[in-house]
């Protein structure tokens, strides 16, 4: 009983991990990578379809992608899609593929982009702390259920503030590093 709600706590907690890493490849850095593109999604046949599935999309000389798509129709189609993303980019397409140099960042922008980092490690803090919350919760009504005893109830909510303090600990180092990326270029 204690060690589902521990293992599901888990779980949760890494899903949270993944979650902010996600956020994170949002974030643009002034180097060029494929991730970028991730949260497009091109009309293709009347369905949305995300951009990797419809192109080849390859780093050029470090600030520049080259995206190459599988069927030459798609090519304005997929210059539209990036156009009206929020990423600030400006495709540009010879008939064959769409080159999208990466602006290089000014200090106002890289300040914007830690702190929307860092909003998001935030965010993730607080799923983290919530999933504490909501296992301390379960603990508590066992303990009053008279399922376990007070001392296994202790235990159980050492183990999870444990594996809270090492989430959040990852997620402090993962920002430090997306921090670091951004003030660095």
């Amino acid at each position: 009983m204690i060690d589902e709600i521990i293992a599901d706590a888990e779980e949760r907690m890494q899903k949270s991990l993944a979650a902010l890493d996600d956020a994170f490849k949002r974030i643009r850095t002034g180097r060029a990578h494929p991730s970028i593109l991730d949260s497009i999604v091109v009309s293709y046949y009347g369905s949305d379809t995300p951009l990797n599935q419809l192109a080849n999309i390859n780093v050029e000389e470090g600030r520049n992608l080259i995206i190459s798509p599988w069927e030459k129709p798609l090519i304005g189609e997929i210059e539209k899609a990036i156009m009206k993303s929020d990423l600030g980019l400006n495709p540009s397409n010879n008939g064959d593929t769409i080159r999208v140099p990466m602006p290089a960042l000014t200090e106002e922008t890289r300040r914007e982009y830690t702190k929307q980092a860092k909003n998001e490690a935030e965010n993730a803090r607080i799923a983290v702390r919530n999933i504490r919350r909501d296992a301390n919760s379960d603990f508590k009504d066992l303990e009053k259920e008279s399922a376990i005893s007070e001392d296994d109830q202790r235990r159980a909510e050492d183990s999870i503030q444990k594996l809270t303090d090492k989430t959040i600990a990852a997620i402090e180092a993962a920002y430090q590093v997306k921090e670091a990326d951004l003030m660095s270029i």
